[in-house]
């Protein structure tokens, strides 16, 4: 454990202290209410996330591009190698769920930019998120909920909380037209939510990023979700690892003073002005029992100097939320 970082509980702690709901423009549901939905749902595996439960760790590093110095002072962006440990997993609380779901996967990094400072980011293999506040997010839980006479959703209560939640509607529509990645490295990650950056003048602008593999996109067809295994992205990631390094280009998108930058379901208009900002390799990984990310609480607010939140209620709302999850896995709750 790097002495950097503070005490695990003590993070967690001082984290859902900063970052409390009164921050984001929806306060009707509390952290601790989302998470004890996530248990109810998915029962509690003691010691493991409540959300993104299955997953595996590596490690590599990150180059930045000097093109980024333009719009951030970060670190991250100095030219210079900067250690990255990464997270991959499935959306959602089932430690056993099938790699061919439709679900959400997702890549968290954290760049120890120096040893008293470092950068979080948590992203998504979706260009959108399903829910503009957190409210929407726990009403669609709610809606999910699986029927105890059939052990499934019900179809007619998906139906209505799409029409009277339509902030929903645009992940849905993706996810119904996307298959799932054939492997973490042939998919793309999307920071979901507007982010500011700063530059030396302190001049602040719009971004959102993404990082694409070296390898390109691959996505499952229908036959191989039907006849697939259940379970392969571990294995599949852990053989392409230890054959070569795995790379990804961060591609950092320039927003519009007027670009929406508080709703995350919201996509911004095509032809936004777009850079390269860096190269994602990963040389190493491993199941992440005992592995350098169990630890770490990757939470999106965890930023050196030159990147800041927006508004958004959502990214806003995510911080306390995983500090409470956080808290209960380290105590093996």
């Amino acid at each position: 454990m790097r002495a950097r970082r503070f005490t695990q509980l003590t993070a967690a702690c001082l984290i859902a202290t900063i970052y409390t709901p009164s921050m984001a423009e929806d306060t009707t549901v509390s952290p601790d209410k989302i998470i004890a939905e996530f248990e109810s749902i998915f029962g509690v595996n003691p010691g493991h996330r409540r959300n993104h439960t299955e997953g595996l760790c590596a490690q590599g590093e990150f180059v930045g591009a000097k093109e980024a110095t333009a719009f951030s002072k970060s670190i991250l962006f100095n030219g210079k190698k900067i250690p990255v440990i990464a997270r991959f997993s499935l959306a959602g609380g089932n430690i056993n769920a099938p790699d061919t779901s439709k679900s959400p996967r997702g890549m968290a990094l954290e760049f120890a930019l120096s040893k008293s400072s470092i950068q979080h980011m948590t992203m998504l293999n979706v260009p959108m998120f399903g829910a503009a506040t957190p409210q929407s997010f726990y009403d669609g839980m709610l809606a999910g909920r699986a029927d105890p006479a059939t052990g499934k959703a019900d179809p007619e209560k998906i139906k209505a909380f799409r029409a009277s939640h339509p902030d929903s509607q645009p992940l849905a529509a993706f996810m119904g037209s996307h298959n799932p990645p054939v492997s973490y490295a042939n998919s793309d990650f999307y920071s979901i939510h507007t982010f500011k950056m700063l530059n030396k003048k302190n001049k602040v602008t719009l971004v959102r990023w993404r990082f694409e593999p070296e390898d390109g996109v691959q996505r499952l067809t229908d036959d191989e979700m039907k006849s697939g295994p259940s379970s392969f992205l571990e294995k599949d990631f852990l053989s392409k690892v230890s054959a070569k390094p795995i790379r990804w280009k961060m591609i950092l998108t320039v927003g519009e003073p007027d670009d929406v930058q508080d709703n995350p379901t919201v996509l911004w208009p095509a032809g936004r002005k777009e850079i390269q900002a860096g190269v994602l390799t990963l040389t190493s990984a491993a199941k992440e029992a005992g592995a350098s990310c169990e630890k770490i609480n990757f939470d999106p607010l965890v930023m050196g100097d030159g990147i800041a939140p927006t508004n958004d209620p959502v990214l806003l709302y995510r911080s306390p939320a995983y500090a409470l999850s956080f808290a209960k896995r380290i105590s093996n709750q």
